[in-house]
């Protein structure tokens, strides 16, 4: 739909098509024509096609937009005569497949290189000062009544500390039928959004933070400036009778503070030891998780770039990026919580983000006791199994718990064993003062420098390691963990998502087989069953509650079959009346073999937890 030639002053001239309404321009690349000058802004300007006019947008540009020599203060309608100049490029901009006239009235222009003292007019003599208020809708009247599209991209700031608004990229009918299917809002909430969105909006033109040099500034000063800056805001609003007065000010306040240098709604979800999980799905739904329970929370963002800006915050401080070609991240937050986002156009509804949250007391076995997970007798049995070097893999489906049962698991081991934990976020956190954190690396913006989990594992095979603990298996490391179990690193402990102790060994088998080596299944079943132990399988039931149902020994192989035999289990005998899980934890009779070795070299066993009831 458009076609643009660009030219760079003293320089050649190119065509380039589009089949798009929008074309976004600027220097840094995920823009639809990157001009990689200095004196071309990040995102810089873009060019709308709407009701057959080309509209042309400044994205508050450091050094401006100019339409045949006058800089645009507004979206002005733009002809294929008139000229574009951004930094040192000159563009023109017509409908593909535009008549000879209308080409050779922009040839003739681009050739003679008369500028109109009128500014640009569309066709019909409408000026691009009285088409802004209709541009304003230019995403169609969906997108006015409902703000919740995914952006474009998200936007950066020059510091990366105050996102600067932008429209949805979003067509008009896709925006529609997503907020056809979105919840309704309360309007007192959409309103408080709205004027949430509005302070930040005036914050950012008062501060001008794409300018503040951070590093100088602090993370202190940057706050009190900004606090100070809302708090002049907010009393300019109530001068001129625009605070409304059932809104607190003070809450206001709060909320504006931490969505422009914070995590906006979040903080509190964050603060609230009861929460357990948050869970984004765009800027007006969050859902989070209390006592294994999911709610939907009251609370909104005033926008999806505020959403943007919040999982810049998070992912910036530790060396990771999330734009276009990069568009979902693993990270963590400064207490060790665990955080996934996506952002579109792989996220359609919005920006979606996942926060795990850290516990401040990491769990202990007691605790698990107390909330039932286990049975104080397994819980001996899985101590004896660490302190014995048994290799321990822990399965179960995901937000069962598989974490936190590691966690507890690691903390058995000895204080005197060096210990190397390898995670993709770093979660864990151990007692013991011997203990060496490893976390994988993505790439960088050239797409090389990664380091992987199956990297680090294989590092830690000369960290001389007494254990090797690694945070998740989910591809070929498994061929490395495996061999580190097999080759004098008893002990070593990891996770992987399956359904049931079967289940995981068939898991085991595909992520060996995803390390590129051309094994037969028979070797590496017999890899894995001279390898793992004890696999411990956990589940978290439909009333939110988590147990560990089955501590399964491997017990070897017959023929090409790998056998396994339950020493534990959880027995579910139905639901109570208010829907919780009833059930009771019982030995199978079975001693694994390892305890009878225990007894007969005399070390002192308890065998009576294996009797069964």
């Amino acid at each position: 739909m458009f076609l643009i030639t660009l030219a760079e002053k003293g320089g050649g001239s190119q065509q380039l098509t589009f089949e798009k309404n929008e074309v976004t321009i600027g220097r840094l690349s995920g823009n639809d024509i990157v001009l990689a000058k200095g004196n071309v802004s990040k995102y810089h300007s873009r060019i709308v096609l709407k009701d057959g006019k080309f509209i042309i947008v400044d994205m508050k540009s450091t050094n401006g937009t100019f339409v045949n020599g006058k800089k645009i203060a507004a979206p002005q309608v733009v002809r294929p005569s008139d000229k574009i100049y951004i930094g040192d490029y000159i563009l023109n901009v017509e409908a593909k497949g535009a008549s000879p006239t209308q080409t050779a009235q922009r040839a003739a222009a681009s050739s003679d290189g008369e500028i109109s003292s009128e500014g640009a007019r569309s066709e019909d003599g409408q000026s691009g000062e009285r088409y802004q208020e209709e541009y304003e809708d230019a995403g169609g009247e969906e997108e006015k009544e409902n703000e919740e599209e995914p952006p474009e991209r998200p936007a950066r700031s020059e510091t990366g500390a105050l996102p600067t608004g932008t429209k949805s990229r979003m067509p008009a009918s896709m925006a529609a039928a997503l907020a056809r299917k979105q919840r309704k809002i309360d309007p007192r909430v959409e309103r408080y959004s709205r004027l949430q969105k509005d302070i930040h909006d005036r914050l950012i033109e008062y501060l001008d933070l794409r300018r503040l040099d951070m590093d100088r500034l602090g993370d202190e000063e940057l706050w009190r400036r900004t606090e100070k800056a809302i708090k002049d805001i907010l009393d300019q609003m109530e001068t001129d009778q625009e605070l409304p007065d059932d809104v607190d000010r003070e809450e206001l306040l709060t909320d504006v503070l931490n969505e422009a240098l914070g995590l906006g709604p979040l903080e509190a979800f964050i603060a609230n030891e009861e929460i357990t999980e948050i869970m984004v799905n765009h800027a007006n739904q969050i859902y989070i998780e209390k006592k294994g329970k999911l709610f939907l929370s009251e609370k909104i963002f005033s926008s999806n770039q505020a959403v943007l800006g919040v999982i810049e915050r998070i992912v910036a401080p530790i060396g990771r990026r999330i734009d276009e070609s990069s568009p979902l991240v693993d990270a963590r937050l400064k207490d060790g919580s665990r955080v996934n986002a996506i952002i579109p156009p792989l996220a359609l509804k919005g920006p979606c983000l996942t926060i795990r949250k850290f516990k401040r007391d990491a769990l202990r076995i007691e605790d698990l006791i107390r909330y039932k997970t286990v049975a104080p007798q397994m819980a001996e049995f899985l101590e004896m199994c660490v302190k014995a070097r048994k290799n321990i893999v822990i399965s179960g489906g995901t937000g069962s718990g598989k974490t936190t049962t590691l966690n507890v698991i690691s903390s058995f081991i000895p204080d005197d064993e060096r210990i190397v934990t390898v995670e993709d976020a770093a979660e864990l956190q151990l007692p013991q003062d011997h203990w060496v954190q490893l976390e994988s690396r993505p790439p960088n913006l050239e797409g090389k420098g990664a380091i992987t989990i199956r990297d680090l594992v294989k590092n830690c095979l000369r960290m001389r390691p007494d254990r090797i603990v690694v945070g998740e298996c989910r591809s070929g490391e498994a061929l490395d963990m495996l061999q580190a179990m097999n080759t004098g690193h008893d002990g070593s402990l990891t996770t992987l998502h399956a359904n049931t102790p079967r289940d995981a060994l068939s898991r085991l088998e595909t992520m060996v087989l995803m390390a590129g080596m051309d094994l037969p299944v028979k070797a590496i079943r017999e890899q894995i069953a001279s390898a793992v132990n004890i696999i411990v399988q956990q589940t978290r039931f439909s009333d939110g509650t988590r147990k560990v149902c089955f501590i399964t020994e491997i017990s070897g192989m017959e023929v090409d079959v790998v056998t396994l035999q339950d020493i534990f289990y959880f027995k579910q005998e139905g639901f109570t009346e208010d829907g919780k899980v009833k059930g009771r934890f019982v030995a199978s009779g079975f001693v694994p073999r390892f305890y009878d070795d225990l007894q007969r070299r005399g070390i002192p066993v308890n065998m009576s937890i294996f009797r069964e009831d």
